[in-house]
């Protein structure tokens, strides 16, 4: 089975950090592209943040340089590190693998930036 599931969200003032976590089931890191998307109320969702099985990672230009995506292959887990956080990451963020013609999502976890 085929699964992914993020945690680690929550309310964060502006300024502050979190550690968002996707852990996988029955996904290879070698065959499958993860990825961070994210989606708030009203708004296209967009891509945030990708690994590749070599590590080769690709940042949208407004997280460059506040957040980190990592793996660790042996807990088959992919982490979003969000430093900086601003009210415009407000949304929720969803884990994605892609692979040559599959694509499987998780479920989401609700990021909120308020003061």
């Amino acid at each position: 089975q085929e699964q992914l599931v993020e945690s680690g969200g929550g309310l964060v003032q502006p300024g502050g950090s979190l550690r968002l976590s996707c852990a996988a089931s029955g996904i290879d890191f070698s065959t499958y592209v993860m990825g961070w998307f994210r989606q708030d109320l009203g708004k296209q969702r967009e891509l945030v943040a990708t690994i590749s099985s070599g590590e080769r990672t690709y940042y949208s230009d407004s997280v460059t340089g506040r957040f980190t995506i990592s793996a660790d292959n042996a807990k088959n887990t992919v982490y979003l590190q969000m430093n900086g956080l601003k009210p415009e990451d407000t949304a929720v963020y969803y884990c994605n693998a892609r692979g040559w013609i599959k694509d499987y999502w998780g479920q989401g976890t609700q990021v909120t930036v308020s003061s």
